[in-house]
């Protein structure tokens, strides 16, 4: 079999996916050694990099495969499957959130058009 086929492009993956989990690592690594010698003083930057670093580790072993091949579902099915559910959620808050804000909009135009009772009559707005 050629180089290419499925079982080598599994294997490259696997290879790849196992070196992104080391990168992880030694990112997370790095930034704790930073901020323990006193290396980087903000904590926001060391902040982010941990979070990549973890966010790195996590898409890695989202990516390592089932050790039974048989009976093992897709990563993409499952993941396919909880995001649209997150999207159906998402609609509904977005829909709520911007009736809310065109309700704000109508409220804002109707005060704006008002007269403050407190002014003088005579001013000019």
């Amino acid at each position: 079999m050629v180089c290419g086929g499925f079982t080598c492009s599994k294997n490259a993956l696997c290879a790849l996916n196992v070196v992104y989990m080391l990168v992880g690592l030694l990112l997370i690594a790095v930034a704790a050694w930073g901020k323990g010698f006193g290396l980087v003083s903000s904590i926001h930057i060391i902040g982010g990099v941990i979070a990549l670093g973890v966010f790195l580790l996590l898409i890695a072993m989202v990516g390592l495969p089932c050790k039974n091949l048989g009976n093992c579902t897709s990563c993409g099915d499952l993941m396919l499957n909880h995001a649209t559910e997150a999207l159906k959620i998402l609609g509904g808050v977005g829909l709520f959130f911007s009736f809310s804000e065109i309700l704000g909009v109508w409220l804002a135009v109707r005060y704006r058009n008002q007269k403050d009772p407190r002014a003088n009559p005579s001013a000019f707005l």
